[in-house]
C-alpha cells in the first residue's frame, strides 16, 4: 500500500463521494467548457487539499455537509489558481500533461479559472458556508499578495530570509491553512481548536514550500544535474538565501549579478548550486523545514489518538520526504 493510500484510508469514503460531487460541480451546458472541466478532471492530482479538509474535520468531529463544501470551494480555487498560474508563467506543461493556455490560449484558460473560482463562491453562498467562504477569500486575498511580493523581489533580487518566508506563508502556506481551519469549522469545533487547525496548517504550509525548493537542487535533467528552475526565474529561495548572507559582499553582488544577466545560462547557474550546497544552505534549509514539522506535529499531539490524527502525522512525514 502506498504512503498516500495510507493517509486516505480514515477518509476513504468521503473521498470517493467527493469525486462524485466535485464532478457534479463542474456540470456545464456549455459544450466548450464541459470538454476543459472534463480535461481538468482527468489530470487531477493527489487531491491533497480535500484530504486535509476531511482529515481535519474528521480530528474535530463528524463530517458533514459543510466538509464537503469546504472542500470542494477550495479544490475550486485551487484549479483556478493552477490554471491562471500557467497563463501568467507561460507554462505548457503540468504533470506530463498539456496546460489549458496551451491547448485552448491564454484568454479561455482566463475565463475557466474565472469561472471555477464563481463555481465554488457560487456552492458557499448556496449552502450558506458564510464563515468558509470568508476563511477562503482570506487566502486568495494572500495568494495573490504573495504572488506579487515574489514578482517584485525576482525583479530586484532582494529578498531577506523574513521576506522569504512572508512569500511562502502567503503564497503556500494559507491555502493549506485554509483547508484545515475550514475542515476544523465545518464540523464545529471550538474557536480554540479551529485556531489550532489553522496554526498547524501553516506550518505544514512553510515546511511543504521548503521541501519544494529543496527540490529544484535534487531534481534532475537529462544530463543528471539539478534543475535550478527557480534560479532560471529568478526566484531567491531558502537554500541561496542563507549562501548569500555568509558570503563576502563581492561574490554576493557576482552571484545576483549572475542571476539577474545570466539566469537561463546552465552554464553559468551550476557553479551557483554547487556552492550553495558546499556552504551549507541546503542543510540550513533542512534544519528550518525541520522546525516547522515539528511545530505541526507538536499541535497533533494535543489531540487524542484517532485513525485521522494518525493519518495527519502521517501527512506531515510524508511532507517533507516527498520526491515530487
Amino acid at each position: 500500500m502506498s504512503k498516500l493510500s495510507i493517509i486516505k484510508a480514515p477518509i476513504e469514503k468521503e473521498m470517493s463521494e467527493f469525486e462524485s460531487y466535485f464532478k457534479r460541480q463542474l456540470n456545464s451546458k456549455i459544450p466548450l467548457l464541459s470538454i476543459i472541466t472534463n480535461y481538468l478532471l482527468r489530470r487531477k492530482g493527489k487531491q491533497m487539499r480535500p484530504m486535509l479538509v476531511f482529515l481535519s474535520a474528521k480530528l474535530n468531529g463528524e463530517i458533514s455537509e459543510g466538509s464537503y463544501t469546504a472542500a470542494g470551494l477550495i479544490e475550486l480555487l485551487h484549479t483556478a489558481t493552477l490554471v491562471h498560474d500557467d497563463v501568467v508563467d507561460e507554462t505548457y506543461q503540468r504533470r506530463g500533461f498539456f496546460s489549458i493556455n496551451a491547448l485552448w490560449r491564454s484568454k479561455i484558460a482566463v475565463l475557466v479559472g474565472d469561472y471555477l473560482l464563481a463555481v465554488g463562491l457560487n456552492s458557499a453562498l448556496k449552502t450558506k458556508q458564510i464563515e468558509v467562504l470568508e476563511i477562503v477569500s482570506d487566502a486568495v486575498q494572500e495568494m495573490s499578495e504573495g504572488e506579487l511580493l515574489q514578482i517584485e523581489k525576482s525583479r530586484k533580487l532582494n529578498i531577506t530570509e523574513e521576506i522569504y518566508y512572508d512569500v511562502i506563508r502567503k503564497k503556500t502556506a494559507t491555502l493549506i491553512a485554509a483547508c484545515t481551519k475550514a475542515g476544523a469549522y465545518s464540523v464545529g469545533a471550538t474557536e480554540e481548536n479551529v485556531q489550532k487547525m489553522h496554526d498547524f496548517g501553516t506550518a505544514l504550509g512553510m515546511a511543504f514550500q521548503i521541501r519544494d525548493d529543496l527540490l529544484d537542487y535534487e531534481k534532475t535533467n537529462l544530463a543528471g544535474k539539478p534543475s535550478g528552475n527557480d534560479l532560471k526565474e529568478k526566484k531567491i529561495t531558502l537554500p541561496l538565501i542563507y549562501h548569500l548572507d555568509n558570503v563576502e559582499k563581492s561574490e554576493r553582488r557576482k552571484i545576483l549579478r549572475t542571476i539577474k544577466r545570466s539566469n537561463k545560462n546552465e552554464k553559468k547557474i551550476a557553479p551557483i548550486m554547487q556552492s550553495v550546497k558546499a556552504n551549507g544552505g541546503i542543510d540550513y534549509a533542512k534544519k528550518k523545514m525541520f522546525e516547522f514539522q515539528k511545530i505541526a506535529l507538536d499541535i497533533l499531539e494535543t489531540y487524542p489518538n484517532s485513525d485521522a490524527k494518525t493519518a495527519l502525522m502521517e501527512l506531515v512525514y510524508y511532507t517533507i520526504s516527498r520526491k515530487m
